[in-house]
């Protein structure tokens, strides 16, 4: 076969089930579309950059104009004249979504699909096998992800065996927190949650495939080997081929992913509309478009997600060049303050407004990251804090939300259990409008704390997730230093997101003179100074140290020495780089598999320069 495609060395011949002959050819027949994806991603740097030098707010689209990519006005996405996807079977309840990759770094196949049986039969109405914000992509581990969940929809024995063992380990754990089992049958239970897949982001390139002579689009590639690897049993099962669609930031964006979508759908031989997609609303420009997403997407399109994290990044990297915009302490920034209460009320509405079939679709609320481990009081509390979140997007109109783990699936399903709605479309709700006063409300701050308590947290699980994510855990438990020992603080599932909001607002702080609102006697600050490049630097040196004295439980031993100090190397440099890199990730990927710091700041400061420079962001794989 002829190709234009290039492949790591070995892969090919390591993963002949996952790189299949069917896959090859998916992959050459949408590779072209690889080009409109770069050119996509360097108009969105040229827009970011133009806001930023002209100090310009973002806006909602003219209604005359047409979405790009699509022969559908703004105008009619926002009244819904645009024939929605149909809401199929396996997707009318869900409750509880769980999220999380089907492996582990580093692992063999036994033990790594383990967590493809753990979300299987967490009793989760739908599991979102992570290949992006969860999902380590150390060595092969984005290959063993598609490996693990082919092997598991297959229902190949080995999975069978493995989801046996787990279901015993599952029931321990469930009779001695709820004193009862949480599985019956296990073979029956596998059959309850519907798999979705998320893909990594347009922004991202695959770590193993090359095109003409450049990156290759992540997104393509995990839209095809879950896609190709997948339909045929997904479908022979009665069950339906679904996405999560993270990090677009446009309507065009999503026109994009649709015309890559019907591009695979037609080589295929699939009907146009058989894939179905959820789209993450975690972009700030999301929310001027919502409508034309949905337009954008249709037929695909079933619904959004509304996730905190990757939002609240956004909205600060949008406005980082407006000096009155500094966010308060990350633990204010809940679904009720000021410009997230916004956002999630735009987005409810959108999802209530019909299309022209009189069709709604879905709103899956955000993340639960609790994990009732701890102490009998601090499970108690932080589970009496997810219970009272999930009742309260229930009421605001969500039809489910997410949780990090599987133990807290029958600790938050239960709140739509008793109300017993399968879904909320078409709940009513005000029409969606496009003013002064709702643009507004999407930047809108509220008074609340700066402190240099906050500044610790937001330093100290900064510098853990960027070592957990060389280490190749992407999702990680983690809690800021001053907790460690104390089982009263949980620890908090934490992906991506979690890093790149946290490095954004010390980024805010430093550049834009935050001011504190409280004293500190430990470092002698007053309520009202600023938080300085001085302070900033002493916090770090801080922080750092307690991760250094910490124990393996907390920080890995092999890696206080390795990766540790690559983490810190990004930190510092992101937070104290004038010009502001747009990911943090951006700098992780540089240096999967970088264990010495000479090197990795050779590769900091190349990305910075060439950014500088022109835009340009070194996206490419720079082992392969």
């Amino acid at each position: 076969m002829t190709t234009t495609l290039e492949f790591r060395d070995g892969v090919l011949q390591s993963y002949p089930d996952v790189y299949t002959p069917e896959v090859l050819r998916a992959l050459e027949a949408l590779a072209s579309l690889n080009q409109r994806r770069r050119e996509r991603m360097a108009l969105r740097i040229a827009r970011r950059k133009r806001r930023a030098e002209q100090g310009e707010q973002i806006e909602f689209l003219d209604p005359a104009d047409l979405i790009p990519g699509t022969q559908i006005t703004v105008a009619d996405a926002r009244a819904g004249k645009f024939a929605g996807a149909v809401i199929p079977p396996d997707l009318i309840r869900q409750w509880i979504q769980g999220t999380g990759p089907a492996t582990k770094p580093r692992s063999d196949v036994r033990s790594g699909i383990r967590n493809a049986a753990y979300a299987l039969l967490s009793g989760a109405d739908g599991w979102m096998f992570d290949g992006e914000d969860a999902l380590g992509q150390v060595d092969t581990m984005s290959l063993d992800n598609h490996r693990n969940l082919k092997l598991a929809i297959a229902r190949e024995p080995l999975f069978l065996e493995v989801a046996e063992e787990v279901a015993t380990e599952m029931n321990h754990w469930a009779e001695g927190f709820f004193g009862h089992p949480i599985i019956a049958d296990w073979r029956q239970q596998l059959e309850f949650t519907t798999v979705i897949y998320r893909c990594r982001g347009l922004h991202l390139e695959d770590r193993h495939i090359r095109y003409q002579g450049g990156g290759f689009s992540a997104s393509i590639a995990d839209l095809v080997l879950f896609v190709v690897n997948n339909h045929a049993k997904l479908q022979a099962a009665g069950r339906s081929i679904v996405l999560y669609l993270p990090k677009t930031q446009t309507a065009e964006d999503a026109a994009l992913w649709n015309a890559m979508i019907v591009a695979l759908e037609t080589h295929l031989g699939l009907p146009v509309g058989t894939i179905k997609v959820y789209v993450l609303v975690e972009q700030i420009e999301q929310c001027f478009q919502l409508m034309e997403i949905r337009a954008a997407l249709s037929p695909h399109f079933v619904g959004f997600n509304t996730g905190r994290w990757d939002y609240i990044n956004s909205v600060s990297d949008a406005l980082a060049w407006d000096k009155g915009f500094v966010n308060p302490n990350i633990q204010s920034i809940t679904m009720t303050y000021g410009y997230m209460r916004t956002y999630e009320d735009r987005v409810r509405r959108a999802m209530n407004t019909p299309d022209q079939k009189g069709r709604f679709a879905l709103w899956q609320g955000g993340m639960e990251p609790n994990i009732p481990v701890g102490s009998e009081a601090g499970v108690a509390a932080s589970m009496k804090r997810a219970v009272a979140g999930a009742e309260r997007e229930q009421r605001e109109g969500a039809s489910g939300k997410w949780v990090a783990h599987w133990k807290m699936v029958h600790i938050v399903r239960p709140v739509w259990e008793k109300v017993g709605q399968d879904n909320q479309m078409g709940r009513a709700f005000p029409a969606l409008t496009y003013g002064p006063e709702d643009a507004a409300g999407l930047t809108n701050l509220e008074a609340a704390p700066r402190t240099i308590a906050g500044a610790r947290d937001l330093l100290s699980v900064a510098l853990q997730y960027g070592n957990a994510f060389l280490r190749g855990f992407q999702a990680a438990a983690l809690k800021p230093a001053d907790f460690f020992g104390n089982d009263d603080v949980l620890y908090l599932m934490e992906d991506m997101a979690t890093g790149e909001i946290r490095l954004s607002i010390l980024w805010e702080w430093i550049h834009k003179g935050a001011v504190l609102t409280e004293a500190d006697a430990g470092t002698g600050t007053q309520a009202g100074d600023a938080f300085t490049p001085a302070l900033f630097e002493r916090l770090l040196k801080e922080e750092y140290a307690k991760l250094r004295q910490a124990g393996n439980r907390d920080v890995h031993d092999d890696s206080k020495d390795t990766t540790l100090p690559i983490a810190r190397a990004i930190v510092q440099t992101y937070v104290q780089s004038n010009t502001k890199a747009p990911w943090y990730v951006d700098l992780l990927n540089l240096n999967l598999g970088v264990e010495n710091l000479a090197e990795a700041e050779q590769r900091i400061a190349r990305f910075l320069e060439a950014f500088k420079k022109d835009g340009t962001r070194l996206t490419e794989n720079l082992d392969f």
